[in-house]
């Protein structure tokens, strides 16, 4: 390609602080536009403690996956619900609306891949899809 230089970027998960998403899980992009030359997609390693889930939302213009490293959990998109576990890829369509619970003992650490890249505009708060009452496996 004609102009283009090819430059190796790498980010390193410790320079990449924590925060919360308006969904109110903990996040840190560990690849997107605002840390590296990446310019249409982001990556993201959440964690919920035991207990905690996000709050249920849509994103109208993104594209997300997540894919689950350790604990369990609920996920819901729409009106279905699934058990997930470590190496359980999900796909959320642009306009979902999707939840995610820890109902594990130890913390639900996921990768949330973002196409365009995630931002808290395009995050718009749902009503719950996860029934509040939570039994801890």
């Amino acid at each position: 390609m004609i102009g283009v230089t090819h430059v190796m970027n790498v980010t390193k998960r410790i320079n990449c602080p924590e925060f919360t998403t308006k969904d109110t899980s903990t996040i840190r992009e560990l690849m997107a536009p605002a840390n590296s030359l990446i310019c249409r997609q982001s990556l993201a390693e959440a964690a919920l403690p035991p207990g905690a889930s996000t709050l249920a939302h849509r994103h109208p213009e993104t594209e997300e996956i997540y894919y689950i490293l350790s604990g369990s959990g609920e996920m819901a998109i729409e009106d279905e619900i699934q058990s997930v576990q470590p190496g359980d890829s999900i796909g959320i369509l642009p306009g979902q609306r999707h939840q995610i619970r820890n109902n594990g003992a130890t913390t639900l650490v996921f990768l949330c891949c973002c196409v365009p890249a995630y931002t808290h505009a395009d995050t718009v708060e749902c009503d719950a899809l996860l029934d509040p009452v939570l039994h801890i496996e």
